[in-house]
């Protein structure tokens, strides 16, 4: 059952890395002062939930839990730029966004459904996709 605690934190860790990635990006283009607070506040949740991951994830690992690889940042900025260079308005922001998020909670489901995994590391999965479906529910009012 270790090897899939140690999976699903690398996988939800990964998951809050592109969403604050993703954030950062968007962020540079949104113009809604709604919007930016909406992004400030989601930035500092996914950050609490990697610390969260972090602190469950050194009981079973010494190293960190795995971060979004630069191959995928890269390829995540470049998705991103190529969505919003005709259209940065706010609400295909939030479009951008509300897939994002959708993603997370698709990730995440799938973890909870076919991962035994500890208490703990559940709790973090339940978090991870509390966190993307509260925010898809939120960013729909920037449609």
């Amino acid at each position: 059952m270790e090897n899939n605690n140690v999976k699903a934190l690398n996988e939800i860790s990964k998951g809050a890395c592109m969403g604050m990635d993703a954030v950062k990006f968007i962020l540079e283009y949104a113009t809604d002062d709604g919007l930016k607070e909406f992004l400030d506040t989601n930035y500092k949740k996914y950050q609490n939930l990697n610390e969260s991951i972090e602190k469950v994830y050194s009981k079973y690992r010494e190293d960190e839990p795995q971060e979004t690889s630069t191959m995928n940042k890269v390829m995540t900025w470049y998705t991103l730029k190529m969505k919003t260079i005709t259209d940065s308005t706010t609400s295909k922001l939030a479009e951008i966004l509300f897939q994002g998020f959708n993603m997370g909670i698709t990730e995440g489901r799938k973890l909870l459904n076919h991962k035994d995994v500890d208490e703990e590391v559940r709790d973090l999965i339940e978090e991870y996709v509390a966190l993307q479906e509260e925010s898809a529910e939120r960013v729909k009012q920037f449609l």
